[in-house]
């Protein structure tokens, strides 16, 4: 039987690894072949609901690449559906919400979830992961804030001027819809870990819109809430990622996770010592980078781990998500030289 591979793990936990571990955001998705053929056959949807599909999804990299974690493939948008929301996936748009939030009866309409049973497709793939993969898997969710701004905008947007002035002027609505979003994510996150899920990731990808005093007043409360319920339930790692959140980190901190996402923007190195190394960083070649060719790849790639020369802690990922139409070469030459690099003699 092959030897569980724990290096991931291992550096969440800032413990001695044989090599910086990798993984990449969206590792499964539109740039490789076989999931463009596989789309061909189900919608996203199907992929997250059929557990056998998803976790062929979610193995393909895996298989590919020379990775030390997967991540169960999901969308953040999956678990507002059982709580009542409406919403399609528009090519070149995005998710797009039939039934946007704009009042207090629109928050108390939502439902609140049983994830065993509203989301036991997620639960089941977990399952299936687990018996299958010798590195540790990855669970999952939107932070509330990220999905909230989906829910009141109605999908993407450039200036969420819905969503703050929601924010601003019914400012006892948002923190009630807040708050059953974080109730409800993290009840999740607990059954992905329960299904199987070693870590659990919280992807706040739109937070960094907002200024440290709205993060603090509209924002941190319920982060803390999260953070402190899910450690108190489970002694899993927990990782949170926003872009464009460098003004953010020590409040991230302050919120409690094991390990905080650095997007490319910023020096991760510096910002680790800014954190006083207290938690572990992942974290933070720009995904664009692999358009390029190999030798600029590799330069900034060394830029990188020579930058935190080895500290233990350190799990080396990409800013954000592998973007479509990425070079499948580049990925697979990318982890390899990562783990042959960054490996401790």
């Amino acid at each position: 039987m092959t030897t569980f591979n724990d290096t991931f793990l291992r550096a969440c936990r800032k413990e001695d690894v044989s090599h910086t571990p990798v993984w990449f955001m969206r590792q499964a998705g539109r740039y490789q072949a076989d999931y463009r053929e596989l789309k061909k056959k189900y919608s996203i949807i199907d992929i997250c609901k059929i557990p056998e599909v998803c976790a062929e999804v979610t193995f393909s990299p895996v298989n590919q690449f020379a990775l030390d974690a997967a991540i169960v493939f999901s969308d953040i948008m999956i678990p507002l559906e059982p709580m009542g929301i409406s919403f399609e996936y528009k090519p070149g748009v995005g998710p797009v919400i039939h039934n946007p939030i704009a009042s207090k009866a629109d928050v108390d309409r939502l439902k609140t979830i049983d994830p065993g049973s509203d989301l036991k497709y997620t639960g089941d793939a977990l399952g299936i992961l687990k018996k299958g993969l010798n590195i540790p898997c990855l669970g999952f969710v939107g932070a509330p804030f990220t999905l909230a701004s989906y829910m009141i905008e109605g999908g993407p947007s450039k200036s969420y001027a819905k969503l703050k002035a929601f924010m601003y002027n019914q400012t006892a609505n948002w923190h009630l819809l807040m708050d059953k979003l974080t109730v409800a994510m993290t009840d999740y996150l607990l059954y992905q870990q329960e299904s199987g899920a070693s870590a659990l990731q919280i992807f706040d990808s739109w937070v960094g819109i907002l200024s440290v005093q709205d993060y603090r007043e509209y924002v941190y409360p319920h982060m803390e809430k999260m953070m402190q319920t899910l450690k108190s339930k489970t002694d899993v790692p927990i990782i949170l990622f926003g872009t464009n959140t460098s003004h953010l980190l020590q409040d991230f901190r302050k919120t409690g996770p094991d390990v905080i996402g650095i997007d490319w923007k910023t020096d991760i190195n510096a910002a680790w010592a800014d954190l006083d190394h207290s938690v572990a960083v992942q974290g933070n070649l720009d995904p664009t980078l692999l358009f390029g060719e190999w030798s600029l790849i590799e330069q900034r790639t060394k830029a990188i781990l020579d930058s935190v020369g080895g500290r233990n802690g350190h799990i080396f990922n990409l800013g954000h998500g592998i973007l479509p139409g990425t070079p499948e070469e580049n990925v697979r030459r990318l982890a390899d030289y990562v783990r042959a690099y960054s490996a401790r003699t």
